[in-house]
């Protein structure tokens, strides 16, 4: 464990310092992060005014609280590895990170981990602002936001344990990036970034409770924002240990797999 430790640390300065040469793109991306949510909370505002005040149970202020909530978690949970992963093996650079002694998934959880840890106070400051923009009111029960934290670190590990998973596709196809952008709009769309869960049809809705996408967004940003009934708050953490379980499962499957068919090439 010690040694975990002591690997984790020096890894994650080491990403630091490689972050640190692209201060401008992370900027660009934060805004990218920030700007969707903006975008949201102004149009959903506007229909509840024209609506009398209030849509389905959110008012302009319970709609921001809700965008908000969701631009927190996703950049907490959000991951990049999946675009990553197919130029590392076509241009071999996959190949020096197989000879090191440990998991090559630990080098990318520390270089995520070194991101958010940067862009913390930023991300701070832009959940301020919109706060005071759009007069965002919280209203989770202290239950509900006690079990917020616990929540956001299994969406963590569940969408990095998916995503990771579906970046191995790189060992079967060469190109990969029609699936990643398919991906990318399915997360919005289920995730509940977009717009409320409770918005959609009710069998969509059916079908997003037997999936692992509102649990790594959704489910968090509900905690947060307006809280959950106890019954579901239990039901979201049985979805988040099952899925992650699932996840892993996969994971090592298809690792095992995908290093047996690895040809290196490039380099």
């Amino acid at each position: 464990m010690r040694y975990l430790i002591a690997v984790y640390r020096q890894q994650l300065k080491t990403a630091i310092a490689e972050q640190l040469q692209y201060r401008a793109a992370l900027v660009i991306w934060l805004i990218e992060v920030a700007l969707g949510p903006a975008v949201s909370i102004s149009v959903w505002s506007t229909v509840a005014r024209n609506e009398g005040g209030e849509v389905n149970g959110y008012n302009p202020s319970g709609f921001a609280a809700y965008f908000i909530a969701t631009m927190l978690v996703n950049y907490a949970t959000q991951t990049w590895v999946f675009w990553e992963f197919s130029r590392r093996v076509r241009e071999g650079e996959f190949s020096p990170l197989l000879l090191r002694p440990l998991h090559p998934i630990h080098a990318d959880i520390a270089q995520h981990l070194a991101y958010k840890i940067l862009m913390l106070p930023v991300i701070g400051l832009v959940t301020l602002l919109l706060w005071l923009a759009f007069h965002a009111g919280f209203t989770p029960s202290p239950a509900s936001l006690a079990t917020f934290l616990p929540a956001l670190l299994l969406a963590f590990a569940l969408r990095f344990t998916l995503e990771w998973t579906l970046a191995l596709l790189a060992f079967w196809l060469t190109q990969v990036n029609v699936i990643n952008q398919l991906y990318v709009v399915v997360v919005l769309f289920l995730s509940g970034q977009l717009l409320p869960l409770s918005f959609l049809p009710a069998p969509l809705q059916a079908a997003t409770a037997w999936l692992p996408f509102q649990w790594m967004v959704a489910f968090p940003a509900q905690l947060l924002s307006t809280g959950l009934s106890a019954q579901s708050v239990v039901a979201g953490f049985l979805a988040q240990l099952l899925w992650l379980l699932i996840g892993l499962g996969l994971l090592s499957f298809t690792w095992r797999r995908g290093l047996k068919r690895y040809t290196a090439v490039g380099g």
